[in-house]
């Protein structure tokens, strides 16, 4: 089993810029692939960015690349997502999620190949 527990959301104005972090703990080192996933009422849960951890490389969605890095540092279980130029269309509840498998890169971002799931922060970006 593995935990995962995102922090720190909040509400800025456009062009601002917020961290998010997500701690793991438990089996994290089965993990191959973890992400930033958001979903914005009455819309689909979306990858926003992947990170392979046992790598390096990193994934972003074209709506997020040259805006958001994704990184992690491994002694301290933690995934980062550095958010900036923030826009309203950002908006969203943000999850992070892990994946114990061995992924093709054109699915790093499909919410079915990731085993574990964090509870949510908020975004919210005001115009």
């Amino acid at each position: 089993q593995v935990q995962l527990v995102e922090s720190g959301g909040g509400s800025v104005q456009a062009g601002g810029s917020l961290r998010l972090s997500c701690v793991a703990s438990g089996y994290t080192y089965s993990s191959y692939y973890m992400g930033w996933f958001r979903q914005a009422p009455g819309k689909e849960r979306e990858g926003v960015a992947a990170i392979y951890t046992r790598g390096g490389d990193t994934y972003y969605a074209d709506s997020v690349k040259g805006r958001f890095t994704i990184s992690q540092d491994n002694a301290k279980n933690t995934l980062y997502l550095q958010m900036n130029s923030l826009k309203p269309e950002d908006t969203a509840m943000y999850y992070c999620a892990s994946a114990h498998k061995r992924l093709w890169v054109w699915s790093v971002f499909s919410p079915n190949e990731y085993n574990y799931w964090g509870q949510g922060t908020q975004v919210t970006v005001s115009s």
